[in-house]
């Protein structure tokens, strides 16, 4: 996790034990809360490099690396 979603949750990375990136990423809200949904809602997501999306049934194995990562500010 990055900025604000390493800030929402506490943590730089987690295990979680889904099969689909939709129950993974319900699972961190539950986990980490409303502030950490919030920023679930601005964030694009990555599977293994690649972004993808909820609601695309995405599947998920054990060794499986998901990224989030909020939108950056800069200039």
């Amino acid at each position: 996790m990055f900025a604000l979603a390493r800030d929402a949750s506490g943590r730089t990375h987690d295990r979680f034990d889904a099969g689909t990136l939709d129950g993974l990423l319900d699972e961190a809200v539950e986990r980490y809360g409303d502030r950490f949904g919030a920023v679930l809602d601005a964030s694009r997501v990555w599977v293994n490099g690649a972004q993808a999306a909820r609601g695309a049934a995405v599947e998920l194995s054990d060794h499986d690396d998901v990224a989030v990562i909020p939108p950056v500010a800069g200039g």
